[in-house]
């Protein structure tokens, strides 16, 4: 097997079991719940443990690999993660367990931007790398999709520690393959590494979600609650003020100057602040309210991965991003209004699902086609960095509104989904601009 072909495998499956835990813990939410207790709130901070590290640490992670060379920081990442993964299965309480998602975010983090420098560096002519690279994306989508379903079956059939272990074999191979059959890249001691900026942003992350979260147990005027909301600003501010400043800045603020840029990442911020926070509060509430098991939760939303994974197909033939975006956010409200008008959680789910799977191509392609080829990679890392943070916003507003009331705080939440789809809309339209 060609070097090229080794390392487009080992690359895939980093990216794979990344996107794979992201979505296929909601499903176990409610199990991981009756073993280590917790309710709303800590099934919550199980999730946003390893986004928010995750989210945070992507973008000096794709830094540090630069500095170093990509495949000995994607083996560790690879090496981290496994090990994560086995202290999430053996967790003998909830902190353990919030505390090993940490560590599986870190691994992550370090997975992501090196499995995509690893691809480029192993196919050098372009027509090549977009091809692997659409393999790469590819694979991913399938896990991140493909999630919910296998996460139900694992904790069905062999419980919900199981979610976690299966990361063991596929990690072991992945560095295996890594360490054997996968060239480094070279070297670049020119990329500097961000820590104040880096710090800021660990900070405001964590300080919102724990905000946000706190907020549904203790309410939103409560003096905690508002304390860390204010660290957060204080927070971002910080970030603002290192990356503007900074010599090495991991997040060039002038990129957003460019309205195509501004307005995907926005756009990537909400849509993931609908899909993850709906996926969260719909896991609890098919389980909790409804009496379903993981299985046939899991089962509710493969329609949806079907769905995202044609329209992902489809996106390029709709004629341009404005009009894509257009159509992705019209059925992302439609399929949130089936939903609470008609109580069809499985139809609304994969209508919405085809309209997620419009929109995040086209403006992927849309981001990636306002900056110069060279920041190619700092573009696709400050979109994945505005998903992931989109994700903890999701899980911990989402999350908050369900925590008294589960089927009242699902209908807010497909409300404030709609909202989302009709400002992604309007962004959409900012998207042919040059």
């Amino acid at each position: 097997m060609r070097t090229g072909l080794w390392t487009l495998v080992a690359a895939s499956l980093g990216f794979g079991v990344v996107q794979l835990d992201v979505t296929a813990v909601n499903v176990a939410v409610e199990a991981i719940g009756q073993a280590l207790g917790g309710g709303v709130a800590g099934g919550q901070w199980v999730v946003n443990a390893y986004t928010v590290t995750f989210a945070a640490l992507i973008l000096t992670a794709g830094a540090f690999g630069d500095r170093i060379g990509a495949r000995r920081l994607f083996t560790g990442g690879f090496v981290l993660f496994t090990l994560a993964s086995v202290a999430c299965g053996l967790a003998p309480g909830l902190g353990a367990l919030i505390a090993a998602r940490a560590v599986q975010g870190v691994g992550a983090a370090v997975l992501v931007p090196c499995s995509l420098a690893l691809v480029a560096h192993a196919h050098p002519t372009p027509a090549a790398r977009a091809r692997a690279v659409g393999i790469w994306a590819a694979g991913a989508s399938i896990a991140l999709s493909a999630g919910p379903l296998l996460g139900g079956l694992l904790v069905q059939v062999a419980g919900w520690r199981t979610l976690f272990l299966i990361n063991v074999p596929l990690g072991i191979v992945g560095v295996l393959i890594t360490a054997r059959r996968v060239p480094e890249t070279p070297a670049s001691r020119a990329r500097g590494v961000d820590l104040p900026g880096q710090l800021a942003a660990v900070t405001a992350l964590a300080a919102l979600a724990g905000a946000t979260i706190l907020g549904g147990v203790a309410g939103f005027g409560a003096p905690s609650v508002l304390g860390l909301y204010g660290l957060a600003l204080l927070a971002g501010i910080g970030f603002v003020v290192a990356e503007s400043r900074g010599a090495t800045p991991m997040l060039p603020l002038a990129l957003f100057r460019r309205p195509v840029f501004a307005s995907a990442s926005a756009i990537g911020v909400l849509v993931n602040v609908s899909f993850y926070g709906l996926i969260f509060v719909l896991g609890l509430y098919l389980q909790q309210a409804l009496g379903r098991s993981p299985l046939v939760t899991g089962l509710v939303f493969a329609p949806t991965t079907v769905a995202v994974g044609i329209a992902n197909l489809l996106a390029a033939r709709l004629g341009g991003p404005r009009r894509t975006v257009a159509v992705g956010a019209g059925l992302l409200a439609a399929g949130c209004l089936t939903v609470l008008t008609a109580d069809a959680i499985v139809v609304g789910l994969a209508i919405a699902g085809f309209g997620l799977g419009l929109v995040v191509p086209a403006m992927t392609a849309a981001l990636l086609g306002s900056v110069e080829p060279a920041r190619s990679g700092v573009a696709a890392g400050t979109l994945n960095t505005a998903r992931q943070a989109g994700s903890v916003v999701g899980v911990g507003l989402f999350g908050a509104l369900a925590a008294g009331n589960l089927a009242a705080g699902l209908h807010a939440a497909l409300w404030i989904s709609v909202g989302i789809a009709v400002a992604v809309g309007s962004l959409g339209l900012r998207l042919a601009r040059a």
